[in-house]
């Protein structure tokens, strides 16, 4: 897959690449991989931060070690789907760290929710206490995941 911004040539996809596998590259060890100057690379990675494709850097927990080794999605249905209705709870769960990504959707279900939880009495309370109580739910359907197969941040450059 190719980004769409024509700008953007193969030594960028590559420094986007290397960048998602390890942030934690420095500018020397990245200008070596792509056969770049430093001073050539630093320049390019600016450009990719200036234009928005580098938003953040950041550094994953393994949920495991963090104690959280369960995954949960969760489909829930608001009882009206007007503006004030979708601000109100998307502003809500902001609020709760067991909520780890939530989408708006196209569907039956108005949004999907990621949920980190340590085990089943963990993700009963944040069942019952949290989701259940968010502002508009009218139904929550929970999906525990077994096992994760494939989990990446990387988009494919």
């Amino acid at each position: 897959m190719r980004l769409l911004d024509p700008a953007i040539d193969d030594r960028d996809r590559a420094i986007l690449r290397l960048l998602q596998q390890d942030g934690r590259l420095t500018n020397m060890e990245l200008a070596q991989r792509i056969n770049l100057s430093p001073s050539a690379c630093l320049r390019r990675v600016k450009l990719l931060e200036e234009r928005g494709l580098i938003s953040r850097y950041v550094m994953l927990l393994d949920e495991k070690a963090a104690g959280l080794p369960g995954t949960a999605f969760v489909l829930v249905t608001l009882d009206q789907q007007g503006r004030a209705a979708l601000d109100a709870f998307e502003a809500e769960i902001q609020r709760h760290p067991e909520v780890t990504e939530c989408c708006l959707l196209a569907g039956t279900a108005d949004y999907m929710v990621r949920v980190a939880y340590a085990d089943s009495a963990d993700f009963e309370r944040i069942h019952t206490e949290i989701l259940t109580q968010l502002p508009g739910v009218v139904r929550v359907q929970s999906t525990l995941a077994l096992r994760t197969v494939k989990k990446t941040t990387a988009l494919p450059v």
